[in-house]
């Protein structure tokens, strides 16, 4: 088999900072590369306390290869309020200890006073399992609270503040697309919703350090050409999210890995095609039978079926080469 980009494409999963049923899981399915928000559980802006979360990961066989969402309450920094740069002191902080840990993609989104949401997160889809749908007509759309320009003013005053540090980390700031991509939520704007958001991004942050969170699922959910962007964007990406939409007349429905309208295949091709370097996990999944549904598109089951799936491909792109 061939080794070229076999291990530049590299098989993660989203993990809890604590070991439970997922990690082993995640383990037993030869996952290597964990992903995780740590939130409370470890301070990720005190060394000490970061090592000990990552010598815990290292321990059950996992390289912490990212951090994804955010690790501290955000709602300061992206809602412009009194006290966002004591808050930017701590990311700053956290950069510097990723840097020193090795740690090199940070998945963040700017996503103000709602992060990523559906609207129904228990509806029956194949053989049982439950699936999540975000519909506009669930979620009328509600007056605004402030302005688009204003939450851009608040992403360039944090861009300008952290991307030096990251740089200097060796850390690269992998942003994530408003999920879902619609211009106000619960009478937030959203305005990374597009990917003229990611180029104007480009511009504000003008580093290397700037890079891109491909969620192809949500990119294509805003009505762009996906494998397009790959190309376009192929140096900038490093963190990769891979899950499926079912597109709905004011909406989408979430499916599994393999039965969604998109081309899976053809994206993994793509990745291995321009020998890219990144982190892939799989995203939601539906929550299948014998599991709770208290974390909707983060049971377990569903996404270890995904890494199968994925590995198949791989494997079966890697033979044909």
């Amino acid at each position: 088999m061939p080794t070229r980009n076999t291990e530049a494409i590299k098989l993660g999963m989203f993990l809890p900072p604590v070991p439970d049923r997922r990690w082993h899981l995640a383990a037993q399915a030869g996952v290597t590369h964990a992903v995780c928000k740590f939130d409370r559980q470890y301070d990720v802006t005190d060394l000490d306390s970061f090592a000990s979360a990552q010598k815990s990961f290292a321990g059950a066989g996992f390289a912490l290869t990212a951090l994804e969402g955010d690790q501290f309450d955000m709602s300061r920094i992206k809602l412009g309020l009194p006290g966002r740069d004591e808050d930017i002191e701590k990311y700053l902080r956290m950069l510097e200890n990723m840097g020193k840990l090795g740690i090199r993609i940070l998945c963040y989104n700017f996503m103000a006073g709602v992060g990523w949401f559906r609207s129904q997160t228990a509806v029956p889809y194949r053989g049982d399992a439950l699936t999540s749908i975000w519909s506009r007509k669930d979620v009328p759309e509600e007056p605004l609270k402030f302005t688009h320009e204003k939450l851009w003013e608040n992403y360039s005053y944090f861009l300008k503040a952290v991307i030096p540090a990251a740089e200097k980390a060796g850390v690269v700031m992998c942003l994530h697309p408003d999920d879902p991509p619609v211009s106000e939520l619960k009478g937030y704007p959203r305005i990374i919703t597009s990917a003229d958001a990611y180029r104007r991004m480009f511009d504000i942050a003008n580093s290397p350090a700037a890079g891109v969170t491909f969620c192809a699922a949500t990119f294509r959910a805003m009505g762009e050409d996906d494998m397009a962007l790959i190309r376009e964007w192929k140096d900038r990406i490093h963190f990769v999210h891979l899950r499926d939409n079912q597109p709905l007349e004011d909406g989408f429905m979430e499916t599994f890995h393999d039965n969604g309208p998109t081309d899976m295949a053809a994206r993994l091709k793509l990745l291995y095609d321009l020998n890219m370097d990144v982190l892939l996990r799989p995203d939601h999944a539906p929550t299948m039978f014998g599991e709770d549904n208290d974390q909707p598109g983060y049971a377990a089951l569903g996404r270890i079926f995904a890494i199968g799936y994925f590995k198949g491909i791989l494997h079966s792109i890697a033979e044909k080469m």
